[in-house]
């Protein structure tokens, strides 16, 4: 009997496979990591067949950890790093080049040049996204730009282009699937948000041909089904997909329209949940879709902090403050504050509500008294004072307070910077039983496309409530958001 569902969620710096069950019950995870290229200053890049042989590697071991067969998988979903950007050989499923990575900065100057040449309220009309390089457009065009042969190969139409979903779903079925959903389309600035379909215009715009775009499905369907995938039996459906956010926002069950989650990754994202309705950002936030089931498109406001757990990977790897990144809590803990010393962690950028790709990392305010526990208090509190910056721009949007903040991804098992969190934005924050939330989205949608849950309020009984972090006195923090006011200029 197939008793459970397989997430594949496809990050930044790895992927990891979890079995999960009816009840929305993790089983077994496993996390496999693979490396990070860096080609030069402001460039990130991935091998997509490291990717690949990631995910293969995951799902093994998970299903050896477990003693769970592939015969016994209903389903699979899919949650993924979202603008990350892969073109390919239809034919032998080969990448023409390594991947382009969301936070690789390498087409800002396109950037700039369009937003120069007057397309940025268009773009933003149509995509509710800003001209960044953030996004996949540009990186696609610059793929085909500076690989030989690419941009006449693609209008052959002999090679795909696609984010991380799109490209995993074609190797689980040996090239037979060419598809992406909404959510993940939305973040390519190639598809109107609002007529739900690839833009000519935009795709004319950024020099991408129209026949190298995957086709667009709902975010719970069966998109293919495996193919000669080592491990797994032939036959099982890839069922449910969503960008990594949206993914976490279904994993979080916020189905009424001003519910909010942020997840802290590699990055932190906070999304909140808008319903049928379009909202347009007055303060530098991103309009994007949530996620589309059956006949339901939902909507979303989103702001991303481009680097948060990063940061606590750079203390790790770049300064060696720590051994491990669970360290960082009881370092910063050693201390009552930061010592005055704040940390912009502006180390590729700053995204909403700045949108500013020039500005790099600040630390400001060190003296002679500065020790390894200020600096750890600091990178904590300067991952949370960016995502305040979010939720203030999400609260003068929506023209009213949030009372909940839902969290979850690795840091927010950290009490400490959910506590922080908590103080600085004077809302209650909520952390599941469950923090895996980008996986279990993926599982529900997967569930939702083989016939488990009817819909997503189907699947919401199944989230369960881990811990509650009460905001303190907000005088106790208000010196700490003059300083990063006064900071954040300087990045």
């Amino acid at each position: 009997m197939s008793e459970f569902l397989l997430a594949i969620d496809q990050g930044t710096t790895g992927t990891t496979a979890l079995l999960i069950d009816r009840s929305l019950r993790v089983h077994g995870k496993i996390n496999v990591e693979f490396p990070q290229i860096y080609p030069q200053p402001g460039w990130v890049s991935h091998d997509p067949l490291a990717i690949w042989q990631s995910a293969l590697d995951a799902i093994a071991q998970v299903l050896a950890l477990t003693g769970v067969t592939g015969g016994q998988i209903a389903g699979i979903g899919i949650t993924n790093q979202r603008e990350t950007t892969v073109i390919w050989h239809r034919d032998a499923l080969r990448p023409i080049a390594e991947a382009i990575v969301w936070q690789c900065r390498r087409t800002a100057d396109v950037c700039d040049a369009l937003k120069a040449a007057g397309h940025e309220a268009d773009v933003r009309a149509r995509t509710g996204l800003p001209i960044d390089a953030y996004f996949s457009g540009t990186k696609a065009a610059w793929l085909l730009d500076h690989v030989p042969d690419a941009r006449a190969q693609a209008e052959r139409g002999e090679l795909a282009f696609g984010t991380i979903d799109t490209w995993l779903v074609a190797k689980l079925t040996a090239g037979a699937a060419h598809v992406t959903d909404p959510s993940n389309a939305s973040r390519t600035m190639l598809y109107d948000i609002g007529e739900r379909r690839w833009s000519n215009q935009l795709c004319d715009l950024l020099r991408v041909p129209r026949q190298i775009l995957p086709e667009v499905r709902p975010s719970a369907a069966i998109y293919g089904h495996t193919r000669g995938v080592p491990g797994l039996p032939d036959g099982i459906p890839i069922a449910g997909m969503a960008g990594d956010q949206q993914s976490a926002l279904c994993g979080q069950l916020c189905l009424a329209p001003g519910s909010a989650k942020c997840t802290y990754g590699t990055g932190a994202f906070l999304l909140m949940q808008t319903g049928p309705e379009r909202i347009a950002s007055r303060n530098g936030l991103l309009t994007t879709v949530a996620w589309q089931v059956g006949d339901d498109f939902h909507y979303a406001l989103e702001g991303s902090v481009f680097i948060a757990g990063a940061a606590v990977q750079w203390l790790r790897d770049g300064l060696g403050i720590i051994e491990k990144a669970s360290d960082i809590e009881k370092l910063a803990a050693s201390v009552a504050d930061s010592g005055g010393v704040v940390f912009v962690p502006a180390l590729t950028g700053l995204g909403a509500p700045y949108w500013n790709q020039d500005a790099r990392g600040a630390i400001t305010g060190l003296t002679r008294g500065t020790t390894r526990a200020h600096l750890a208090r600091a990178t904590l509190e300067g991952i949370a004072l960016s995502c305040a910056d979010l939720l203030a721009a999400m609260e003068r949007d929506l023209g009213r307070r949030l009372v909940e903040l839902r969290v979850d991804g690795g840091a927010a098992a950290n009490d400490l910077l959910m506590q922080i969190q908590a103080d600085l934005l004077q809302t209650t924050v909520v952390r599941p039983d469950v923090i895996e939330t980008t996986a279990l989205g993926a599982a529900v949608l997967a569930g939702i496309g083989i016939g488990w849950f009817a819909s997503l309020a189907d699947a919401a009984d199944s989230w369960r409530e881990n811990k509650r972090f009460a905001p303190g006195d907000p005088a106790a923090v208000a010196g700490l958001k003059a300083a990063w006011q006064a900071a954040v200029p300087k990045a």
